[in-house]
């Protein structure tokens, strides 16, 4: 059976995505995704072509095949998308990469794992090791994270840390020990996921 790369679904809905890059320049706990439902067909089909074709399969990130090829209108993929809202910001947590049936992963372990192997820390996959336009596909995720960031649907929320905003009238005194609270709250948040990136990939200890 054929492994894809680029190939996920959201957690919480089951709704199948393309993931177009992994992590984004300065947030690498946050990833670009393309819905495919809703699509119209002749750019369903020829964005699924691609994506199983070799020069995507081969590509370090989707969207260097996506910024070469272009839709049956004759406009570039990646522009076409950026411009007509189908590139979303989402949490790397709450995509499940699929390469075959039956075989998922969250986004945010591939990426540690990712990691691990190439001996850098998860900021640093952002750079694509590929002879692609690094300049132009740095300056366009970074631009497209900006324009297409959205808020996690309700059915995620209990992904998300319960944060307490302060309210205007409350005193110096409660709004600290509110602050205080959430860094508590976060900090075990941070706990959780190294142990589990642990479990999965230990940390190599120099020599």
């Amino acid at each position: 059976m054929q492994s894809l790369k680029h190939v996920g679904r959201i957690k919480a809905t089951n709704k199948k995505v393309l993931v177009a890059y992994r992590t984004l320049p300065g947030d690498a706990y946050s990833a670009l995704v393309i819905p495919t439902e809703n699509m119209p067909d002749e750019f369903h089909n020829a964005i699924i072509n691609l994506v199983e074709s070799p020069a995507a399969q081969e590509a370090y990130e989707f969207a260097e095949a996506l910024d070469r090829t272009q839709f049956p209108d004759g406009s570039r993929m990646l522009p076409n998308l950026h411009g007509n809202g189908r590139l979303i910001k989402v949490s790397t947590d709450t995509v499940e990469m699929t390469p075959t049936i039956g075989v998922s992963i969250l986004l945010s372990e591939l990426n540690q794992i990712i990691a691990e192997q190439r001996g850098v820390a998860v900021d640093g996959l952002s750079i694509a090791p590929s002879s692609h336009d690094k300049a132009r596909a740095n300056t366009t995720v970074t631009e497209v994270a900006r324009s297409e960031e959205v808020k996690p649907p309700l059915s995620e929320a209990d992904n998300l840390v319960d944060v307490t905003v302060a309210g205007p009238n409350d005193s110096p005194e409660a709004t600290a020990k509110q602050y205080r609270s959430q860094a508590d709250k976060l900090a075990k948040e941070a706990a959780h996921f190294r142990r589990m990136a642990e479990e999965l990939a230990p940390t190599k200890k120099a020599k």
